[in-house]
């Protein structure tokens, strides 16, 4: 018998991965392309339908059954991409239907933290969970939300944008219009902001030599016992671990994982954020919620999380 295999893609705003992904969530082969510099969305998947067809030989595609999408405002229900701000064609995709076209295999299009969740779910620490909420702590910050054995898409397609949900009254302007969004404190961006601020009340400590602060540099300064960039994780833990209690209270997960650029900090964001959650939550809810690490690394969670759509 045959062996069948599944393509997964992640279109991120920069880059384009792709790999061919076996059953067991062993990836075959895998490589990308930029997502910039096409004039539309046709294009790209013409120039990525070429790609795939260098990197994939020509006896596996016959044995290829689907094509699972993790993108930007992808839609599950209508499998268009909508409204996404980071890409550069704006407006509804039709991403499902103009894949199917092009290559003429079934597809499944998800929204990308959705997409990690399932790859969480199916090959990572999340396996055997029926609830659990997947946060991705990247240049933005994403989540999915998978309960009672699924995961939540909501009556429109998208649910479970905790990034979103205003974890500071009047705090930070945001991207999406509105003020004081999580995303603007916890991700990568969003710690870098509070060390610019932290610094004008504190020059004391190493980052003020830094040139250009990430949140790697602000990491690097805490393992070196710098107090102020030990504190700017604690203050990035505690809003965080307050917005998770929160979101304990709606959906009751087993745990929560976390993946993505910060989460590498280690216990340096792991250990305020699960103490700061401890002590915001409803009393029914504690001590039973795990903060984890995501198990999946980093260069695989998009290929795996998008072919676990299937």
């Amino acid at each position: 018998m045959e062996k069948k295999y599944n393509i997964g893609i992640d279109i991120g705003g920069t880059n384009t991965v792709f790999g061919l992904v076996e059953k067991t969530g062993n990836i075959i082969k895998k490589g990308s392309i930029s997502t910039k510099g096409f004039e539309s969305i046709n294009q790209f998947i013409i120039a990525l339908k070429k790609e795939m067809e260098k990197s994939f030989p020509e006896s596996f595609w016959s044995n290829i059954e689907k094509i699972g999408i993790g993108a930007p405002n992808g839609n599950y229900y209508t499998g268009n991409i909508e409204f996404a701000p980071n890409l550069e064609w704006k407006g509804v995709l039709p991403l499902k239907n103009l894949f199917e076209s092009y290559f003429n295999i079934p597809t499944i299009v998800s929204n990308d933290a959705n997409a990690a969740a399932m790859g969480e779910h199916q090959y990572g620490n999340a396996k055997g969970m029926h609830d659990f909420i997947m946060i991705t702590l990247g240049t933005g910050v994403g989540s999915g939300f998978y309960s009672n054995g699924k995961i939540i898409y909501g009556h429109d397609g998208f649910a479970g944008e905790l990034g979103h949900v205003i974890a500071v009254r009047e705090g930070r302007s945001c991207g999406c219009g509105r003020k004081g969004c999580l995303e603007t404190y916890t991700s990568a961006t969003g710690i870098v902001k509070t060390a610019h601020d932290f610094l004008k009340e504190n020059p004391n400590s190493i980052l003020y030599e830094v040139e250009n602060i990430t949140a790697k540099e602000i990491f690097i300064a805490a393992e070196k016992n710098d107090e102020l960039a030990k504190s700017i994780f604690d203050y990035t833990g505690k809003i965080l671990g307050q917005t998770l209690a929160d979101a304990v209270a709606i959906t009751s997960p087993e745990a929560i994982i976390l993946f993505g650029g910060l989460a590498q900090a280690g216990k340096y964001i792991f250990e305020p954020t699960q103490k700061y959650m401890e002590e915001n939550l409803l009393s029914i809810y504690k001590n039973k919620v795990k903060i984890l690490p995501s198990a999946l690394s980093e260069s695989d969670v998009a290929i795996l999380g998008a072919s676990a759509l299937i």
